[in-house]
């Protein structure tokens, strides 16, 4: 499921990030990829040792605590700790790849199965040229570009790349999620129960059908979390 989650980061949040994304030193893309990823990635990331990442880090995840779309979307468990790069100049691409199903904790201690991958815009749209992210899914080749705070998340098994900056540069922050609900198509159901029960609430308030419906979905979703 390709899903669009605006408004990830308040102004004041997205300042605080660009400001110390602005003063970062990068490195290599490649270090995070995987074998076949490594062929066809063209960019700079922020190293692990980056004396802003631990600040970057916790800003994301706060954010992400409190949104509601993200959490009805991936229904996170366990969330790798996200990552920040950047396309320009020459490093200004990074073509059609799958990410890795397991990615290991940047301290080595354990794994991260990824069922969901997201990126949180974090330049305008206006501020590069090109750089358009390019998911495949069974209805084709979708390219989004959104406004800088705002996140799209999709699945990690999706073919998918980063076209060609050609003017400016392209920050971001992308991260793997595993899900409680594993099965993509289960989350899919239990997404769209949840985002119908809201709409209900607003037209109609808590009738016994809502209070119902909301026990069918927490059953469901209880039924099956890993």
């Amino acid at each position: 499921m390709l899903q669009h989650v605006p408004d990830v980061l308040t102004a004041e949040e997205l300042a605080e990030a660009r400001r110390l994304l602005a003063k970062a030193s990068w490195v290599d893309g490649r270090v995070t990829a995987g074998t076949q990823a490594a062929i066809v990635k063209n960019n700079q990331q922020l190293p692990e040792n980056a004396p802003e990442i631990r600040a970057l880090r916790q800003l994301v995840h706060m954010a992400l605590s409190r949104n509601p779309l993200f959490f009805s979307t991936a229904l996170p468990s366990r969330i790798l700790p996200p990552f920040f790069n950047r396309y320009i100049g020459d490093t200004n691409h990074y073509g059609f790849h799958v990410d890795n199903a397991m990615r290991m904790m940047p301290d080595g201690s354990g794994y991260v199965r990824a069922d969901v991958s997201a990126t949180l815009f974090l330049s305008e749209p206006d501020e590069y040229e090109g750089g358009e992210l390019m998911i495949e899914d069974t209805f084709g080749r979708h390219a989004f570009k959104f406004k800088a705070g705002s996140m799209v998340v999709y699945p990690s098994s999706s073919v998918h790349q980063v076209t060609p900056v050609t003017k400016g540069a392209r920050v971001a922050c992308f991260m793997f999620i595993q899900s409680m609900v594993r099965d993509a198509e289960k989350r899919r159901l239990l997404y769209d129960m949840d985002i119908s029960l809201a709409q209900l609430r607003q037209t109609v308030g808590e009738s016994e059908a809502v209070v119902h419906l909301t026990g069918v979905y927490h059953n469901l979703l209880r039924l099956w979390a890993e």
